[in-house]
């Protein structure tokens, strides 16, 4: 008995990532050891079913109360000018990166070939509405349906609405409905922890369904599915340099400063958050790089911890991405109308979801979901997700470090903007 307990012990002190990682590896090895082995699929199709089956339980929820929390977070009592310019700042260079990362899809096209679809037997045609139904339907006309619906557009949109009402309540000189709306707030908020949990479970027993998907995703392609998994993972870090190289760069620029200095002054975050793949944990590096950079502390105090909460640039390229893998491995390229969607979807989302335990998994499932690429149980493209899942560990360093540098770069362009960059400490 003490040795299971040990073994459980063993397995829960290893790295999540590394675990999935492992989990790939060996599912894909012993796919290609048993070619077309039928008992095998049987015997494991449940286990990787049970995973989806599992993710999708948690997605609106998770969504949902992160959402909320996230947006009552921010007091509308202290954004004023420069908070309002930083979330402006932020939610404009996830537009830019989640149509870089789509970009970078459209050009290296990866999953195409796997065809998946065709393995499986059955291709599920993904039906995007036009654009004016898109951008109306993000309006939801009864909110409890679209939540029972799984509908992920009105859903982030609704509850980002309640989460600003939600932020002016808090901030009400009216004690009764300050007190009343803290209630509320504590109530999702302790909800949003209950659901971190279950994620954080969920997630424990990812690596046994990676293992399986990945299997039956092996045993009857063969090698021929290692290609497009080497091409999505270059596709994505392709994206991030060109976040970089365009965006930021183009930012320093603009505010007349020197693109190679920043890259240098944010060297050591970049580095720590490719290390660690968290935003939190990078946050006391970034500070002391905004510190050395010349930002006053009014500024990157208010934008870094913001930013770890609302900016996600490295996720929503990510996004982009693996959204494009999906629909090529499954044989359904996107139309214009299901790229608006995954633009719309990824940066209304990336409010509070950075800070969920695999934030990264359940964001990509809801743009899945959002453009009718539908993830279900048994099916090719549940098939093509568990495989970005595999190699997760590696694509979530690049997009948590590239996160960070799109926080850095926020608080910089404020202060220069407002003429409170400290330009000695800058050229120093």
């Amino acid at each position: 008995m003490s040795a299971i307990k040990s073994l459980f012990a063993g397995y829960f002190k290893i790295n999540l990532l590394v675990k999935i990682l492992v989990g790939l590896i060996l599912g894909a090895i012993a796919g290609l050891l048993m070619q077309n082995n039928s008992d095998m699929i049987a015997f494991l199709t449940p286990f990787g079913d049970l995973f989806i089956r599992l993710l999708k339980m948690i997605m609106v929820p998770v969504i949902a109360c992160t959402l909320i929390v996230g947006a009552s977070t921010i007091s509308p009592g202290h954004l004023g000018r420069i908070g309002g310019k930083l979330i402006l700042f932020y939610m404009v260079t996830s537009v830019f990166a989640i149509i870089i990362g789509l970009a970078v899809g459209m050009v290296f096209q990866p999953g195409t070939g796997l065809d998946l679809a065709a393995v499986e037997g059955k291709a599920r045609a993904a039906q995007a509405p036009s654009v004016i139904s898109i951008l109306l339907n993000i309006i939801p006309t009864n909110p409890m349906n679209s939540l029972s619906e799984g509908q992920v557009l009105p859903i982030i949109f609704f509850c980002l609405i309640f989460g600003i009402a939600l932020a002016f309540g808090r901030d009400s000189a009216d004690e009764a409905v300050r007190k009343s709306s803290d209630t509320v707030y504590n109530f999702i908020d302790g909800v949003s922890h209950a659901m971190f949990k279950v994620v954080h479970g969920v997630m424990q027993y990812a690596p046994f369904g990676v293992f399986a998907l990945i299997f039956i995703v092996f045993s009857k392609n063969g090698a021929t599915a290692f290609g497009p998994l080497a091409n999505v993972t270059v596709s994505v870090y392709v994206g991030l340099v060109l976040q970089v190289v365009i965006v930021y760069f183009g930012v320093c620029l603009i505010m007349r400063l020197s693109p190679l200095k920043f890259l240098a002054k944010v060297r050591n975050p970049m580095v720590t958050a490719f290390v660690t793949r968290s935003s939190g944990a990078t946050l006391p590096v970034s500070i002391d790089a905004a510190e050395r950079m010349g930002v006053p502390k009014s500024i990157y105090g208010f934008g870094l911890p913001v930013g770890a909460t609302i900016n996600m640039d490295g996720t929503t390229i990510y996004l982009g991405v693996c959204a494009i893998f999906i629909a090529n491995a499954v044989g359904v390229p996107l139309d214009f109308s299901q790229q608006l969607t995954i633009v719309l979807t990824a940066v209304l989302a990336s409010i509070g979801t950075a800070g969920v335990p695999g934030a990264g998994a359940i964001m990509l499932l809801m743009v899945l979901e959002s453009v009718g690429l539908k993830v279900e149980a048994g099916s090719a493209v549940a098939a093509a997700y568990g495989m970005i899942l595999g190699i997760d560990a590696l694509l979530d360093m690049g997009r948590t470090s590239m996160n960070v540098v799109g926080d850095m770069s926020g608080v910089v362009a404020i202060a220069k903007s407002e003429g409170e960059l400290d330009m000695e400490r800058w050229n120093s």
